[in-house]
């Protein structure tokens, strides 16, 4: 017999609040993506150039932008510390070569010696190619996951996991436009790790909910039976969470500025998809499973 405790969540019943603000979440980062055109895209899609620029001794991040910023040409300047208090990593949107990007730097910095350790020019068109390349990563890896879900399950477990990767997929990518973060090649890797991450979490409550609903639904009504499966499965659901978050955090104080884009998409990634296995996942798995015992009592 299913025995609920008395401190039990009942999460089904907060469905149509956590729907209201995942869309008001998900609407304002796709309003600030089309208002802002190419402004939060990386160079990695649109095209320009990456340097990592080594100086004879400590610079300040701000002297240096203020440096290059005054030149109209360098469109998008994004400068970062990259291993020493005298390196830095240098993005922006140029179209020029890169002969005339060394030109700028010896105009820009004739008091301060430096080498270029690396340059790397991206083309438009390579650009292109990879923007493309990252939406078919995702939406294969979306396909296959389907795929997979509805052979392991059923079809509408298989809904329900869909629906709850597009949420994290695109509550992540709101957050980070929200933050200001640009959308690299550092996201789109931190969005496939996040889509593993959430299916792992939703395929384990999914797996309780199908082991109780045939053991209680006889007896209980399936609203009941997935609010106790995610009960049940909710110490192991936060544990798992908070674990993985204090590996993320420690990338993200203690790793340095390379990485730091990349971990916090995958904090935001972990706290979404925790999110979802419990407030999107189930309740589009209730929905329809409930829609489809209405049909089978009609006729």
């Amino acid at each position: 017999m299913m025995k609920p405790s008395k401190n039990q969540i009942n999460f089904l019943s907060k469905r149509i609040i956590a729907f209201c603000i995942s869309i008001v979440i998900i609407i304002t980062g796709l309003v600030k993506l089309l208002t802002t055109n190419n402004a939060i895209v990386s160079i990695d899609f649109t095209g320009g150039i990456e340097a990592q620029i080594e100086f004879q001794e400590k610079i300040e991040i701000e002297k240096i932008k203020n440096k290059l910023t005054d030149n109209s040409i360098l469109r998008d300047l994004s400068i970062i510390q990259f291993g020493k208090d005298s390196e830095v990593l240098m993005k922006s949107k140029f179209s020029g070569t890169n002969n005339e990007f060394q030109e700028i730097l010896s105009k820009s910095f004739k008091d301060k010696p430096f080498k270029i350790n690396r340059i790397d020019l991206i083309g438009p068109k390579v650009g292109k190619e990879l923007q493309s390349d990252a939406f078919y990563a995702v939406v294969l890896a979306l396909v296959l996951i389907l795929l997979y879900i509805g052979f392991r399950f059923d079809f509408y477990y298989s809904i329900g996991s869909i629906a709850a990767l597009l949420h994290d997929v695109l509550a992540v990518l709101s957050i980070l436009l929200l933050f200001n973060y640009e959308i690299s090649l550092h996201v789109i890797a931190a969005l496939l790790t996040i889509v593993g991450y959430s299916l792992n979490d939703t395929i384990v409550v999914f797996d309780r909910i199908r082991e109780n609903i045939l053991l209680y639904k006889k007896k209980n009504p399936l609203f009941d039976i997935i609010n106790f499966s995610l009960n049940k499965t909710l110490s192991r659901t936060i544990i798992t969470s908070l674990t993985t978050l204090l590996v993320l955090l420690s990338l993200y104080f203690l790793g340095g500025d390379s990485i730091k884009l990349f971990s916090f998409s995958l904090i935001v990634g972990v706290l979404v998809g925790t999110y979802s296995s419990l407030f999107v996942a189930s309740p589009v798995l209730y929905f329809f499973e409930s829609k489809q015992s209405e049909k089978q009592k009609e006729e």
